[in-house]
């Protein structure tokens, strides 16, 4: 009898290799392939995994790893810097999508309530879209990388708190507590972080930095065990990847660990894009598909703009900026974290949840073909495109 996490990921990898193939020779984005990969082996198709719920758990490590990479490219004396270039950005873009998405909603035929969320939903970008598909080995790039990511970052901590009143509307009391006690777990653990560093890590890794085997085991540890404690105080895993990445960013082998972490990050994160297709209902999606691909349509259009007047106005090039624009225009994989959340808790209905996760998704498809056939990127289908 067959294991069936093997099975899972024998079907997963396998898949994802045939629907790859066919593709790459239609010049369509390899993340296309994954999500339709999970929407044919998902539970609403042929309903091959036997446990999706599992295979979901697992791809959030993609996610880690990812957040871990960006903090290794980023010096914190240069983080601290574009934090207070993109603040005022964040803030006013997150205010105009929120608008937005609440009018729609309104429009659409939701109450207040679930308007007010599926605008908190709409606020944020996707950070695996717009840093996976983002070139890092050209100079204006790596520029354009550190911005988006400054963003993303902000957004992720206005996502937190999102989750946090939602789960105060469950509980009842505290929430202004928990979201000052928020803040200052932020700061202790990345005081923590540096410590830990400075004292601890800088020292094994110069004992020990001819065995690649202990490196690698001592970086993954590092990374998760500072993911698992941001998630334990109330931060999320990735923020917390993010900050042992920082930690680590001054290190001289922080380059010999990006090139080693980046096949298991890609290994997780296919297995994170599979999960999105499975994890769509198709049969609740019929209620909520047409207005759902409308509203995705008004975001993809309306974020790219927003984006590419606030970063031109804080003295980015204007083509760098439309470019930016254009990779942070979807939703984020936080919203649909918000929508499973808000419907558990009563806070919205289940048709607003599914509106929310079918955007996402399609704003996810349609931005990833749109940047691959636009854009330079790591897998860009165009030979001229294609830059690591």
């Amino acid at each position: 009898m067959h294991d069936p996490i093997v099975f899972s990921f024998f079907l997963i990898f396998t898949g994802a290799a045939v629907l790859g193939t066919l593709a790459l020779y239609a010049r369509q984005s390899l993340l296309l392939a994954y999500i339709a990969l999970g929407v044919l082996f998902g539970p609403s198709v042929l309903g091959l995994i036997p446990n999706l719920e599992l295979v979901e758990q697992i791809s959030h490590i993609g996610i880690t790893f990812l957040l871990f990479l960006l903090g290794l490219d980023l010096q914190p004396r240069e983080l601290v810097h574009l934090l207070r270039k993109t603040t005022m950005i964040t803030l006013a873009s997150s205010t105009v999508f929120a608008l937005v998405g609440i009018g729609a909603a309104l429009i659409t035929g939701f109450n207040t309530q679930e308007a007010l969320l599926i605008g908190a939903a709409a606020m944020f970008s996707s950070t695996i879209i717009g840093i996976k598909l983002l070139p890092t080995t050209v100079l204006h790039h790596q520029h354009a990388g550190e911005i988006m990511t400054s963003v993303l970052l902000l957004q992720d901590l206005i996502a937190i708190l999102v989750l946090l009143l939602l789960q105060g509307h469950q509980g009842g009391e505290g929430v202004l507590t928990d979201i000052a006690l928020l803040g200052v777990y932020l700061i202790l653990l990345v005081i923590a972080a540096f410590l830990v560093e400075a004292w601890l890590l800088n020292r094994l890794f110069a004992r020990f930095d001819r065995i690649r085997e202990y490196i690698f085991l001592l970086t993954i540890g590092w990374c998760l065990g500072l993911a698992e404690l941001s998630a334990g105080i109330g931060l999320s895993s990735e923020i917390g990847a993010f900050i042992a990445g920082i930690s680590l960013a001054a290190s001289p082998i922080a380059q010999y660990i990006a090139d080693s972490l980046r096949p298991l990050r890609d290994f997780f994160l296919v297995v994170f894009f599979f999960s999105l297709g499975g994890a769509l209902e198709l049969g609740m999606l019929g209620s909520v598909m047409l207005p759902a691909a409308l509203f995705a349509l008004v975001l993809l259009a309306i974020k790219p703009w927003v984006f590419r007047r606030l970063l031109a106005a804080a003295g980015e090039k204007p083509s760098l900026s439309m470019e930016m624009g254009v990779r942070l225009g979807q939703i984020s994989e936080f919203s649909l974290l918000i929508a499973v959340l808000a419907a558990s808790t009563g806070f919205i209905g289940e048709r607003a949840s599914y509106f929310i996760q079918a955007s996402t998704i399609l704003t996810f498809m349609v931005s990833s073909w749109y940047i691959v056939r636009t854009y330079p990127t790591p897998i860009a289908v165009i030979d001229a495109l294609r830059r690591d």
